[in-house]
């Protein structure tokens, strides 16, 4: 089973490339990060003439949230946002659906902007969710994944220069210590199980300065998974290429596979 997860930064901007990608990858699931559509507005007609049942959670201009799947999608238990008890999503960051037997989460962390700041304890908190989330809905010893745009890099060798992000969000002890919580409850980040010690691999570079052109970048783009995948995981890329070319996201798809039972 291919997965794989991109923040795609505006379908509507980006929804030829995703088509073309989606063609040559060949991904069996994938996980997007905003979309900036509405429910009503996604392109499900366009994904499923692909061979890909859809499922999205968007309100429209900021964020949304979306699965897409070729080995089927359990519409019964497709849960939008946090589950029953917990503070409701209203921005609609967070979908979950079973899919091929694989929990499968589609997340988008708030950015937190600068650090101290509303915004950057409104990440921590929606962290804490998360986590309440998954300890409410999911079983540790099954096949989980909760993918996406974490906005953290969980060390300092996920960010092109340490020194540059002093002070700054995405690198601050609580940021990590958020993600380290969803793998002390049954998480493993898939990637770092394949490439456990190489560094200067991102997932993310900024517009601006060419950043990407100088590899100037950050992995914020996670993949978590239960030991029941982490073990069965065989191959691993960040599909540099798709940040290439015209009007690309900012961020790259990260493709994992993982073999059959």
């Amino acid at each position: 089973m291919r997965i794989a997860t991109w923040n795609v930064n505006s379908l509507n901007k980006r929804l030829p490339r995703v088509e073309e990608w989606l063609q040559y990858a060949e991904p069996d699931i994938l996980c997007l990060q905003e979309t900036k559509v509405s429910d009503s507005a996604f392109p499900h007609l366009t994904f499923g003439a692909l061979g890909y049942e859809s499922v999205h959670h968007g309100s429209g201009q900021w964020n949304g949230v979306a699965i897409l799947s070729k080995v089927g999608i359990d519409e019964a238990n497709v849960v939008n946002g946090f589950c029953e008890g917990l503070e409701a999503d209203q921005d609609t960051r967070l979908i979950t659906a079973v899919c091929g037997g694989v929990r499968v989460s589609s997340a988008y962390v708030p950015n937190g902007r600068s650090v101290g700041s509303e915004h950057y304890e409104y990440k921590l908190s929606w962290f804490d969710r998360l986590r309440s989330h998954l300890e409410q809905t999911a079983d540790p010893d099954s096949p989980v994944v909760v993918c996406g745009d974490f906005n953290v890099a969980p060390e300092d060798r996920d960010v092109w220069d340490p020194a540059a992000f002093v002070g700054s969000t995405h690198v601050t002890d609580p940021e990590r210590d958020a993600v380290r919580r969803l793998e002390d409850w049954g998480l493993v980040d898939a990637f770092r199980v394949l490439y456990p010690d190489t560094d200067r691999l991102y997932t993310y570079w900024d517009y601006r300065a060419g950043d990407f052109h100088n590899h100037r970048g950050m992995r914020i783009d996670l993949m978590l998974v239960t030991k029941a995948l982490a073990e069965r995981a065989t191959w691993a890329i960040v599909d540099r290429n798709a940040r290439k070319g015209k009007l690309p996201s900012d961020h790259a798809p990260l493709v994992v596979d993982f073999r059959e039972p």
